[in-house]
């Protein structure tokens, strides 16, 4: 279970600790003192959407912010799909969403919510610290790129950085950051087979097939009919040269588009 211990965002087995830190207690007060950068003043609180499929993690998430008296969490989405409708509907200043999500993982989700509003701001939260996620994110338009261990000083000077138009990258990240492009992804962070680009519908319906999701599933998520999820499937197969849903699932997973413990779904 995910957990802010020691005003960091952590990976937890049991309950959420109620927790004080001198760290919280600076962004409360809007002072920087030893513990992190001051936060920006400003006349109107930063709106934010947090996307996060646990639901403890945005909880806290949302009571630290709130708390710091800088911010206004005016949504928050258990997965990317959620998150793409409510970024439309609510258009916050910022969108801090985690990299891995069910039903749309987060770099899809970005992907449409900047295809819908060029405009919008998104820091992308991720487990993954590897180089090639820190290029997908900026790829595919993300403006700020955050490990899991970011402390929450860390986390409220980015999303005050991207509000007012700068990118935020992790200090450890940015340190070694590769800046070769992923040769498995398109400029703008798409998945990229032999030359070939896999359509935003079809990396959906990939992750979907890859969670375990029946086509008649498939249909009912993505309102479409069980024959276009087939054709989808069939593209798929011919792009990768995969012939069967063990080797999507394999494929997806290799390419982050799903994580390895993802949650199945329970098809029957």
């Amino acid at each position: 279970m995910k957990a802010i211990v020691n005003n960091r965002v952590e990976i937890a087995r049991g309950n959420l600790p109620e927790v004080y830190t001198p760290g919280v207690a600076a962004m409360e007060r809007g002072q920087s003192g030893s513990a992190g950068p001051r936060i920006m003043n400003r006349a109107k609180p930063i709106t934010v959407l947090l996307a996060e499929d646990h639901a403890m993690m945005r909880q806290a998430l949302s009571a630290l912010l709130e708390r710091a008296g800088h911010f206004n969490v005016v949504g928050q989405a258990q997965n990317g799909r959620e998150a793409v409708a409510l970024a439309q509907t609510l258009r916050p200043d910022v969108i801090v969403m985690d990299l891995a999500m069910p039903v749309l993982n987060g770099l899809e989700a970005m992907r449409q919510i900047l295809a819908a509003n060029p405009a919008a701001k998104v820091i992308i939260i991720s487990g993954h610290t590897e180089n090639e996620y820190v290029d997908r994110t900026s790829m595919a338009g993300g403006v700020a790129f955050l490990e899991k261990q970011t402390s929450a000083e860390v986390l409220a000077k980015a999303i005050c950085d991207v509000a007012s138009g700068k990118t935020f990258f992790s200090p450890s990240t940015t340190q070694r950051r590769n800046h070769e492009m992923d040769g498995s992804r398109h400029r703008d962070g798409s998945l990229k087979v032999d030359g070939h680009k896999l359509t935003s519908r079809e990396t959906e319906v990939l992750q979907l097939v890859a969670e375990g999701a029946a086509n008649k599933q498939v249909a009912m998520e993505l309102g479409i009919s069980i024959k276009t999820v087939e054709k989808h499937r069939q593209n798929l197969m011919d792009k990768l040269n995969i012939h069967d849903t063990a080797g999507l699932t394999r494929y997806a997973i290799s390419n982050g588009v799903i994580e390895s413990n993802v949650r199945l779904r329970v098809v029957g």
